[in-house]
């Protein structure tokens, strides 16, 4: 089979202008950058009336579960089966594409178009975020500088999209006073930045600039917080991030729109594409596929917790993508052993499935169980996952979208169908804003992690003090650990019970509207491997080679 750079490359793309009529967009809504995508501006009398369908996964593991791949598969499994549907989904990351997972544009022949784009440079909302939170980051230490306001601690760190360890923690303005005041600094990954939440959760230009006043970037003498409004700020952010708050319209190898947009990552920030493309693709199609990073523990819970929340969406159904694969590393199987037949690996790990669909459901939402399959998986261990959906009461369906496109989501998508059929309730929130912070904490905790208490660390407890004096702890939480476990320590695999959360900082995103609270040995600044894929990634004839 050919590499996922190289189906991309042969795809022919339908232009963009006719792509953007084809979903009733009109010329004055959409601006072409080059032939393959734009940005798009709906009129604001559009309603979205599209359903939501949320693509989630069982817990991480190394290889990926295929979620992103799942997701196009079946928009393009819609469309075959005579639909109108769109996806929205998040941009790639640079750190990841030239690190270790690789890009984020899907697979095989379930990808979205242009490949090479997407995963790099695209319409550039990446830069402009970068830029405009390290503009701040330079007016905030200008106007100390300038000696025209006092802090006793400033916030606001500087953010790059770039996976650089050694920037995690700093001292800046050393070498005099002319270069400014000496600082313990440092920088966060741009994805886990609060801009890239601000825009991610901003529903327009209003409400962005509503965001941007209330970014606290620090704390007075007095213990006032310090404002991006009380700088003067808000005006220049709002220059910077005025076409990047515009959906990006792209389109997947079959020629289903895609609204690619806002990039924060589910282990350390809140996971989910742009509120504004999510209502695009439920404006322009009958269905809308929408994606929450890493497991249903991390994206599917900040999903609903923290974007419909906020933005008033309500899921009609959420599909659990998880493979053979998946199920046995958490098993307990070593990465290399993970593809060979082995079922009482795979029995070991149905645990974590179980896990997944039962938070699921607490939610209110109705599953549907999506076994992204490889061509070697024995057919007795695919039944084995099946049987254990149907004795959970959800539907489960094979795809191969990877290897057949939307032919082979067929049954994921007449699954969906079905699952819509029967209304999700209303979400079930796992905590209520009025909880205590720390009841919100545990509450997440006991009733999706499956810990038993949690145990704040001396800096959280003074961060928790400083939250209360400000005003600031109603508002949801955002939590940042592992991928690789529903616990804080990535060696606790399966469903692992009764363990204590260890709380290490609480991180006020007051322009975000939550607080980010930092678990285990997470870190907001991730590191490269020992290989990165920055070492296979090349231009060949003048063509990109190496982008998975």
């Amino acid at each position: 089979m050919l590499t996922d750079i190289e189906i991309a490359q042969q795809a022919k793309l339908i232009p963009i202008n006719q792509l953007a009529e084809s979903i009733g967009l009109k010329e004055e809504e959409y601006i072409p950058y080059g032939r393959d995508k734009a940005k798009v501006d709906l009129s604001k009398d559009r309603k979205a009336n599209g359903k939501l369908i949320l693509v989630t996964a069982t817990s991480g593991m190394p290889a990926g579960s295929g979620k992103t791949t799942t997701s196009i598969a079946l928009a393009q499994g819609l469309k075959k089966l005579g639909n109108s549907a769109c996806l929205a989904l998040r941009e790639p990351s640079l750190g990841p594409s030239f690190g270790m997972k690789g890009g984020a544009a899907g697979g095989g022949y379930s990808q979205v178009v242009p490949m090479e784009s997407i995963n790099l440079h695209f319409t550039g909302d990446f830069h402009a975020i970068t830029a405009a939170n390290n503009l701040l980051a330079a007016l905030i230490d200008n106007a100390r500088h300038q000696g025209q306001v006092c802090l006793k601690d400033v916030t606001w760190r500087r953010v790059l999209d770039v996976n650089d360890r050694m920037l995690r923690n700093i001292v800046d303005g050393l070498g005099g006073s002319a270069n400014g005041i000496p600082t313990e600094t440092g920088f966060d990954i741009t994805a886990a930045s609060e801009l890239m939440a601000v825009l991610c959760l901003a529903n327009d230009l209003d409400d962005l600039r509503v965001r941007l006043d209330r970014l606290v970037v620090g704390i007075k003498v007095d213990g006032s917080a310090f404002t991006c409004k009380e700088l003067g700020a808000t005006g220049a952010l709002m220059a910077l991030l005025k076409d990047a708050m515009l959906p990006n319209l792209v389109q997947t190898l079959e020629g289903v729109p895609a609204f690619v947009h806002g990039g924060p990552f589910a282990n350390i920030a809140h996971g989910c594409n742009s509120v504004v493309a999510t209502r695009a693709a439920m404006t322009v199609a009958d269905w809308a596929i929408t994606e929450a990073g890493f497991g249903s523990d991390l994206g599917a819970e900040k999903f609903y917790d923290i974007k419909c929340r906020m933005a008033g969406l309500q899921p009609d159904a959420t599909v659990l993508v998880t493979s053979l694969k998946a199920l046995k590393w958490h098993g307990g199987i070593a990465l290399p052993e993970i593809g060979k037949p082995n079922k009482e690996a795979l029995i070991k790990g149905l645990p974590n499935l179980h896990a997944h669909i039962e938070n699921l459901k607490r939610f209110g939402q109705k599953v549907v169980v999506s076994l992204n399959h490889f061509y070697n998986d024995p057919e007795e261990e695919i039944q084995i996952v099946r049987d254990e959906c149907l004795a959970l009461g959800v539907r489960f369906a094979v795809s191969d979208g990877f290897a057949k496109g939307g032919e082979g989501a067929l049954d994921v998508a007449r699954a969906v169908i079905e699952a819509t059929n029967e209304a999700s309730e209303a979400l079930d929130y796992a905590y209520q804003l009025e909880d205590e912070l720390t009841d919100k904490i545990q509450s997440i905790n006991t009733r999706i992690y499956g810990g038993k208490n949690i145990d704040l660390s001396p800096a959280a407890l003074k961060d928790l003090t400083r939250l209360k004096e400000l005003g600031f702890d109603k508002l949801p939480i955002c939590i940042a650990k592992t991928p690789f476990s529903m616990s804080h320590e990535p060696a606790l695999k399966g469903a692992p019970k009764d363990f204590t959360l260890p709380v290490q900082r609480l991180i006020l995103n007051a322009g975000a509207g939550f607080i980010v609270v930092t678990t285990g040995a997470i870190m907001r600044m991730p590191g490269l491997p020992k290989k990165p894929a920055a070492y296979t990634i090349d231009v060949v004839d003048g063509k990109i080679t190496g982008l998975s």
